[in-house]
């Protein structure tokens, strides 16, 4: 059985409280939506929404329409006479989702109007996108509770439209449904209409959208929708990435056309576009779900695998982690320690473990690229030498005036430096650091990601952790502990350039 994917990140995913897609972030997401992870349809964006969602629009059509997949981008639109039509056939577009009320207390709440009444405005608004050559598939607004206290209006809405639109997308508007009724009112659309291609659109009020989706497939649904990252208003929509991997492995004769390679890129994408953080526990994508924390876990994986599941991290172009802290066992050492390519005798590793568990017990944040330093401390020794050093730096920040920092770095016993302008304190520093290294002939890893900490509660004397995120030839954290800012962040960033030079130099 095939199953279509619509992904609606870019239209129901931007009601995410503070989320707006540029037009350059909507055209790259959908770009990717369709080449990369290959979802069946986009849903990009709602019609009259301003004009730069028509432009957005506009692009993504341009681009679709070169490689002929303009009927499976999708835009949201009202049933307002000509207006939504007019905007699609002014972008290029070809399939209308028209949004429809499939409860009789919408209706006459927020309408005021009978079913008679409402299927003859939706009516001539589909034969007039028919007129202008653009297929209509009709969203039941709040079907859930339709289905479930008004039955014959969501039945009389079908039996109108039946011949006139190609699928009908039923939507848990308000996330009220669980897994049992999901199935149940389903099936009774499907049996009543067993020709019929409908859509779930679930949303996670109760933490059930992903639970209702595989109950919805279970039932016999043709098509399903969701967000990268379970964007989307309130508790938001399905997260594409759970969706995926659940019915991959709890449906074996589903034919499903989503590449999981690439569900961690397009997450990590569309985080950076929206702000809106991934928690690190998000199955599939969270920064934590491939890291074992605990070492019998480590050692169980040392020896068979055994606390692998099918959830295996290559399937979505991850790796596996072995956190380091108080719970660390000699196994997880060792496993961090193979990463980074460095063999100990037993006696070292034990002195290790015992340093780490210490730290970890002081809630200290510990990185893989932390335990050369570690060794180097406890056991006297050369892993990473300290190479490059900062003499001095000298930052300025003055209202209405650019940041400066000059840079006074060591490198090898040789003194280097340069002064530069940026859009902050640490993005003047780091264009001072990059003059210096475009002098040498030499490449910094980019940067990824930066997260400050403080500890809750702290007040402004509070220590401060950045951890920042590099990206050169693999992906590695660095870490910097101070009472400012942007200390902190030198500090992670003098670590990162160690780092690259001693790999260098191996």
């Amino acid at each position: 059985m095939k199953l279509e994917i619509m992904d609606t990140t870019l239209r129901d995913g931007e009601q995410t409280p503070g989320v707006s897609f540029s037009v350059e972030e909507k055209f790259t997401v959908a770009k990717m939506l369709f080449e990369e992870v290959k979802v069946d349809r986009v849903e990009v964006a709602s019609a009259r929404i301003s004009q730069g969602e028509m432009e957005a629009v506009k692009r993504i059509v341009e681009w679709c329409r070169g490689r002929q997949c303009l009927d499976k981008l999708e835009v949201l639109g009202f049933v307002d006479g000509t207006k939504s039509v007019d905007w699609l056939v002014e972008t290029g577009a070809q399939v209308l989702n028209l949004l429809c009320k499939g409860s009789t207390r919408h209706l006459i709440n927020q309408l005021n109007k009978s079913t008679e009444e409402h299927l003859a405005d939706i009516i001539k608004v589909i034969d007039y996108a028919h007129s202008k050559k653009i297929k209509v598939n009709i969203y039941l607004e709040d079907w859930s509770n339709g289905i479930a206290t008004s039955p014959e209006h969501v039945f009389s809405i079908v039996e109108a439209l039946k011949e006139k639109v190609e699928r009908f997308m039923l939507a848990d508007t308000l996330g009220v449904l669980n897994p049992e009724q999901t199935y149940n009112y389903l099936r009774m659309m499907i049996e009543k209409y067993p020709r019929l291609h409908f859509d779930f659109h679930a949303h996670n009020d109760y933490d059930l959208a992903v639970a209702n989706i595989l109950m919805a497939v279970k039932a016999g649904i043709k098509g399903v929708h969701t967000t990268v990252n379970g964007l989307g208003e309130r508790a938001g929509n399905a997260v594409l990435s759970s969706v995926i991997a659940v019915l991959n492995d709890h449906n074996h004769d589903l034919q499903i056309s989503v590449e999981e390679t690439k569900l961690n890129k397009i997450s990590r994408i569309v985080e950076a576009f929206s702000g809106v953080r991934v928690p690190a526990n998000k199955p599939i994508i969270g920064d934590s779900v491939f890291t074992q924390t605990c070492g019998v876990h480590a050692d169980g994986d040392n020896k068979g695998g055994l606390y692998h599941n099918r959830l295996m991290p290559e399937r979505f172009g991850r790796f596996r982690k072995y956190a380091l802290g108080k719970t660390s066992g000699k196994a997880s050492i060792m496993q961090n320690l193979k990463e980074l390519g460095i063999e100990l005798d037993d006696d070292s590793i034990d002195r290790i473990t015992e340093k780490v568990v210490e730290l970890g017990d002081k809630k200290d944040n510990i990185t893989t690229e932390d335990l050369p330093y570690i060794i180097s401390d406890v056991l006297g020794s050369k892993f990473i030498s300290k190479r490059i050093k900062i003499k001095n730096y000298y930052i300025c920040a003055a209202k209405k005036l650019s940041p400066v920092a000059t840079l006074c770095l060591e490198i090898d016993g040789q003194t280097y430096e340069e002064t530069a302008t940026g859009d902050g304190q640490y993005d003047a520093f780091m264009k001072a650091l990059g003059k210096i290294y475009q002098r040498l002939n030499k490449t910094l890893p980019v940067l990824v990601d930066y997260v400050v900490t403080i500890p809750p509660g702290g007040n402004t004397c509070a220590l401060v952790e950045t951890v920042i995120t590099w990206r050169g030839h693999k992906e590695f954290k660095t870490r910097g502990l101070d009472s400012d800012q942007t200390g902190s962040a030198i500090k992670a960033t003098v670590k990162m350039l160690n780092i690259i030079e001693n790999e260098h130099n191996e």
